[in-house]
């Protein structure tokens, strides 16, 4: 009878457990950073230098004298999951556990700038958040 011995010792490999993560998925790249609008917007720039260094803006507006001011706004957010399992077997008896865990983070960016009669930067400000 060898067939009991490899049963007893397959079933005894098949007793264990497993821990998997699973790593967040990969966020699509996205230019708008506050380290790009601290690099590449300065006071005196261009419109179309502005649009060229961040992209479009969300919202296009005018202050009180009529000046353009745009507002570039991003929220992002960062999901993980981490999941335990284990699986146990003695020929016949089986059990299962499973178990998981997941945080999320969101990040928001604004950005607001606003421009003179001409069309240059006259100011700028933007908000990081994280939670």
């Amino acid at each position: 009878m060898k067939l009991v011995p490899v049963l007893l010792l397959g079933g005894m490999a098949a007793l264990g457990a497993c821990t998997s993560h699973e790593p967040p998925p990969d966020a699509p790249h996205d230019n708008l950073t506050v380290g790009k609008v601290q690099r590449e917007i300065k006071v005196g720039l261009s419109s179309a230098a502005v649009v060229e260094a961040l992209g479009s803006p969300n919202i296009v507006t005018t202050d009180e004298k009529r000046r353009e001011v745009w507002v570039y706004d991003k929220i992002s957010t960062d999901s993980m999951k981490a999941s335990n399992s284990s699986y146990g077997t003695l020929i016949l008896i089986g059990t299962r556990s499973d178990r998981s865990t997941g945080s999320t983070r969101q990040r928001t960016l604004t950005v607001v700038v606003k421009f003179d009669e001409e069309n240059r930067v006259r100011d700028f400000a933007y908000n990081y958040t994280e939670f």
